[in-house]
Order: structure tokens, then sequence, then C-alpha cells
């Protein structure tokens, strides 16, 4: 990995970048707006969003007002909940489309692992077929959910989107997804600013002269993880790109590993009520 467009292949052969710009929270119009365009001036050429963001419309815009050609942007989104099952996926599709105006995504994600998701990743399964997404995936899928979906799938998934940090570093899940051919991509990855109160991040910052953000997001890239971190500051923005000049050492990769307690920050997918 040599720079921020630096891709990750997936099973299809398609390249996602390996660092992405999540836009979790922040508010429709003018905040990501600025946001997405500053992550592009910068040179982030993933940008993550979902209908229950409920900031599509802005990053549509963004995408548009930056001049970054549309063909150089990876743009995911993903199916809410209550729109799964078949014929609402589709729909739901449709108006993530229209929300951002523009004619395909480059990956679509059931969001959470529900009852009709199978029903759902069909859906997926024919809007990939029909070349309307460049790849579809899932979020928040456990072993247990991925193997629901493999039973029957024509297509498997080629990205798991999870929460995944130094504290929830799923191992069983890693080891899976690598066995069946599905890039797994982490969200949360600065713990929503838990990251910089732990201790050894703090020493390996002061060790590699780096931010514990770029720390923890190196750290990701060299677990094979795609990332996606979130900042509506320019200047976080700017320092979280900054993790392609350096490389932390085998023995810290394994100490930041061991920090693995299992405890999520999120949801837990088996008992998601929302």
């Amino acid at each position: 990995m040599k720079g921020i467009r630096d891709c990750a292949v997936l099973s299809n052969g398609v390249g996602i970048p390996w660092l992405g710009f999540g836009t979790f929270k922040i508010p429709e119009g003018e905040e990501v707006i600025n946001s997405v365009k500053t992550a592009l001036e910068v040179g982030y050429r993933h940008i993550d969003t979902a209908a229950v963001y409920r900031n599509e419309t802005g990053v549509g815009k963004a995408i548009k007002e930056s001049g970054v050609p549309r063909e150089e942007i990876f743009v995911t989104s993903k199916v809410w909940n209550t729109d799964q099952g078949y014929d609402s996926t589709l729909k739901a599709f449709e108006e993530s489309l229209k929300r951002l105006d523009t004619d395909y995504l480059d990956l679509y994600l059931i969001h959470w692992p529900k009852p009709l998701s199978r029903e759902t990743w069909k859906a997926l399964e024919r809007l990939y077929r029909e070349r309307r997404v460049r790849a579809i995936g899932v979020s928040n899928f456990k072993i247990h959910h991925l193997e629901e979906i493999l039973k029957d799938c024509e297509v498997k998934p080629m990205i798991n989107q999870v929460e995944f940090h130094p504290q929830l570093t799923q191992p069983e899940l890693r080891e899976f997804c690598k066995k069946h051919g599905i890039l797994l991509e982490a969200w949360a990855p600065l713990m929503q600013g838990k990251i910089f109160d732990i201790p050894l991040m703090v020493e390996l910052g002061r060790k590699y002269n780096r931010p514990i953000s770029q720390i923890v997001l190196r750290w990701d890239l060299q677990m094979g993880v795609v990332t996606i971190p979130k900042s509506v500051h320019p200047d976080r923005i700017r320092e979280n790109a900054g993790i392609f000049d350096f490389e932390i050492a085998p023995e810290d990769m394994e100490r930041i590993e061991e920090l693995d307690t299992g405890i999520r920050i999120g949801p837990d997918p088996d008992h998601i009520t929302f």
C-alpha cells in the first residue's frame, strides 16, 4: 500500500480503496457536503453512506461539486432494516440512487442481519446481475448469519462491514470471511474516540511519533481490513489519510491485537432492535 488510492481487490476483481471516508452521524446539508468535499480534496476515493444516515443527498451533491469524475469514486450505501425483503429492497435501492444522483453504486450492503435477509440478498443479486451495482455485500453479519446467506446464494457476499478495532478483533469471523473470499471492512475503527484513552496506543503513538488515530488505521490496513474513519474536522480528515508512509512492526501489531476483549461499542447483531 503506497497511497490513499491503493485498492484491495474483491472476489469479483473490483478494486475498493483500502481507506474510505465514513459519514455516519454527519448531518444532511452543508456539514456532510463540506466534509465529503474535503475528503475528496485530500485524496479519498471511497465514500461510505447509508439510507438510514439520511445524508445521501448531501453526499451526492458533494461528489458532483467536487469535480472528481464519478467513475473515480467508490460509493457505498446500505439497505435499512425496515426496507428488507425482495421488492422493498429494489425500491430502496432506486431511492438511494435518486438521492445520491447517480446511475449506479459501487457497493450495496444489507445493513444488519434480519429474518428477511435471504430475500433481501436475492434482490441484491438481481441488482448485481443487472450491473446496477459493481459489488454486493453485508454489514454486521456474524458467522451464522453468513452461513444462512451462503446456503443458497448465487453470488457470494464480497464484503462484510463490521465493528472492528483493537478491542474487538473478531478472529473467528476474520478467518471465516477469508476462507469464503469475503473482505472484512471496519466501522468504528477509532472506537468512537475511546481508542485515545488506551495506554498502549498512547505509548505507540509516542514510539512512532504519530497520532493515535494513524496508528490504529495503519494497524487495520496491515491486518488486511479496509477501514472507514469518520470526521467532520478538515485537519483530522487530512490526518487520518497520512498512514501510507510508515509501517507498524510485527511485535507491535501483536501487542495491539492482544487488546481484544470482545467488548462492542455498538449493538450486538444478534440483539438488534432498531
